[in-house]
């Protein structure tokens, strides 16, 4: 990674551990406990007096924010998709105008980006995997289309950095790259993992990895 592109993902870094700590609203506070709790004891093992009593209301206090646990789940995996693509397209804006601008800062921002995720929300992981589902066909079939989108936007940063791969050839290897981040909710328990800087820098190697010997020639 070049210096400047170093920086600027040192800048990004600073920038998201500011969001991290604003105060979240009831609502956020409410799907956060709800995909923990989901994640933990699987969707149908979870009340909603229990997700109530995980933020300090009722269970029916929930239903002023939500209409049910079906709504939660939806908004909660709807949710991350969008965030996702939005967080993905935002990047390669930012990379973009920058006048350091280059494929390879490019790549490195998206999978960076990636990687706060899978460390940061497992439990969406974990609910994704196991209760996509549950969904209902137009929140599924959205959530599917969001994914697909997201995964063009990689494929075009990866064949601008690696031109030798063909379309189909990037597309794998950014799925291949995404069930190694994606990985992390069957990693040891976060304390036991050498800390979230030294974690995301070893996922970022690996990625990279991935994408160079994908790129080699047979």
């Amino acid at each position: 990674m070049s210096t400047h592109a170093a920086d600027r993902a040192a800048d990004r870094a600073a920038a998201r551990a500011i969001s991290r700590v604003a105060a979240p609203t009831r609502r956020e506070q409410i799907l956060k406990e709800a995909a923990r709790l989901f994640a933990e004891r699987g969707f149908h093992g979870v009340g909603v007096d229990e997700i109530g009593a995980a933020v300090g209301i009722s269970g029916p206090g929930l239903y002023r924010h939500f209409p049910g646990k079906d709504a939660m789940l939806a908004e909660l995996l709807v949710g991350i998709s969008e965030r996702l693509l939005d967080g993905g397209r935002l990047r390669v804006s930012e990379e973009r105008a920058s006048p350091d601008s280059s494929p390879e800062a490019l790549l490195d921002a998206l999978i960076e980006g990636h990687i706060d995720f899978a460390l940061d929300d497992r439990p969406l992981i974990t609910l994704h995997d196991r209760e996509l589902d549950r969904l209902r066909d137009t929140d599924r079939k959205r959530v599917r289309r969001l994914q697909r989108q997201y995964v063009e936007v990689w494929v075009e940063a990866v064949r601008a950095l690696y031109p030798t791969l063909g379309d189909n050839e990037a597309r794998v290897t950014v799925h291949a790259v995404f069930g190694l981040l994606n990985s992390t909710p069957h990693m040891a328990r976060p304390e036991a993992l050498p800390g979230r800087a030294a974690t995301a820098s070893l996922l970022h190697r690996l990625a990279r990895g991935a994408f160079e010997a994908a790129a080699q020639d047979d």
